[in-house]
């Protein structure tokens, strides 16, 4: 059987995504909204200054700024990623990111 989360109250609502995960000072906050076999999406809250450290992702994840900027490394090329700008970050290529501003973003993986 299938596995399928999904935490909204009703998944059939129309939601406003920047309003899922609230900033919190000094802190990186986040919530899932779909969980399957094939993929998540997440939308995370980051406080300007905090970021996820370089790391590797064995599945492709696109990355689309819902609010504010972000610097988001791949394979240690540094990109600015802006309010309503996407970026893709290819699986097995290690990324970092850390918030210029304070940010929200969906993040999106596919496997």
């Amino acid at each position: 059987m299938e596995e399928t989360l999904t935490r909204t109250d009703n998944p059939t609502d129309v939601i406003k995504l920047k309003d899922l995960a609230a900033y919190q000072e000094h802190s990186v906050v986040s919530r899932e909204i779909i969980r399957k076999p094939s993929g998540t999406m997440t939308v995370f809250a980051f406080d300007q200054g905090e970021g996820l450290s370089e790391h590797i992702a064995p599945f492709d994840a696109a990355v689309y700024i819902l609010e504010g900027e972000a610097e988001i490394s791949i394979d240690k090329k540094p990109y600015l990623v802006k309010e309503g700008e996407m970026i893709i970050m290819p699986a097995n290529k290690p990324h970092a990111l850390k918030a210029t501003t304070k940010y929200k973003m969906l993040l999106v993986m596919i496997k």
